[in-house]
């Protein structure tokens, strides 16, 4: 017997999850996910978010509240009569009366190993960390910041070429397998959960703009690192003068090399970079208003040549 599902989600993380659920064949009864944001240079057109345009595509009731912090809206979601909520990076905080609605509670979808990076940014902070492996677990949620009991858990390594777009798009896709999974295990009423260890906890604080300036006085694994977990969005950058005043230059890919030099310095014809220890090579690079492009390609268009210094 099909499940009756509330689904609440916003980016395109979610989309696989929300399109499954549907090939699954339980019922939607709603979809709830962000408002539309103004888009463009002016913001006169207004844009759904990614789930809102897969719930309309499937032919889904959408909602979009401001705040699901109101007795009209524990009352809404108590009148849909749902045996489960799907939760993914929707990006509301649902209140107590909320999360008692269903009739087996909420399921969430979180891109970590709890208790490993509780919060906003899980992928792109365990690549920054180091982390030798990531993954996404479903989990039953409470009034706490992704700590309620576990169900299930899919594992995945962190290889030394992965960004924070790879583990995403990846997480994205095994996600929707793993609740699939776990919906099912619930029809069946063989869903079982167990708590998280109170050791390890970390919490995955949003990334800030500030954090994005790339820091050669570091290790060069640690900047590779930093530069994978934010690549490509918001993208590790640093300035340089190519005859025309500071640009800005992101970097979207790079790999461990032999070298040494001053923190910044350009070691040769290649783009390779010195670190604090080591070096690095800027294999992908995306200076501003243009596309992605490899490090041949950037070099012929460029004054970057040995011994000039990146900020």
């Amino acid at each position: 017997m099909a499940l009756r599902v509330i689904f609440m989600g916003t980016p395109e993380f979610s989309v696989p999850t929300l399109s499954r659920i549907v090939a699954d064949g339980h019922q939607v009864l709603a979809v709830y996910t962000r408002a539309p944001k103004p888009a463009g240079r002016r913001g006169l057109e207004m844009r759904p978010s990614p789930i809102h345009a897969e719930a309309e595509r499937l032919g889904l009731t959408v909602y979009t509240p401001k705040t699901l912090r109101s007795p009209e809206m524990s009352a809404q979601m108590l009148g849909h009569g749902a045996d489960v909520a799907v939760v993914i990076a929707y990006g509301l905080i649902l209140p107590l009366p909320i999360l008692n609605s269903p009739r087996l509670g909420c399921l969430n979808l979180h891109a970590s190993l709890l208790p490993r990076w509780r919060g906003a940014a899980p992928i792109q902070r365990a690549i920054m960390a180091g982390d030798q492996e990531t993954g996404a677990m479903v989990m039953r949620m409470d009034e706490g910041l992704d700590t309620g009991p576990v169900a299930l858990t899919d594992r995945i390594p962190i290889t030394a070429q992965m960004t924070g777009g790879d583990a995403h798009d990846l997480l994205s896709q095994r996600g929707a397998v793993l609740m699939a999974k776990a919906l099912s295990e619930l029809e069946q009423g063989r869903l079982t959960f167990h708590p998280q260890d109170s050791d390890g906890v970390t919490y995955a604080h949003k990334i800030d703009k500030s954090e994005c300036h790339i820091n050669w006085a570091l290790p060069a694994q640690e900047v590779c690192n930093h530069i994978h977990g934010l690549s490509p969005f918001p993208g590790a950058y640093f300035e340089a003068d190519f005859g025309k005043g500071l640009e800005r230059v992101k970097v979207l890919r790079a790999s461990l090399i032999q070298g040494q030099g001053s923190p910044g310095q350009v070691l040769d014809e290649a783009l390779g970079i010195a670190c604090l220890t080591g070096a690095i090579r800027l294999n992908e690079v995306q200076r501003a208003g243009k596309a992605p492009m490899q490090a041949a390609e950037f070099l012929r268009g460029t004054r970057l040549s040995p011994d000039m210094k990146l900020s």
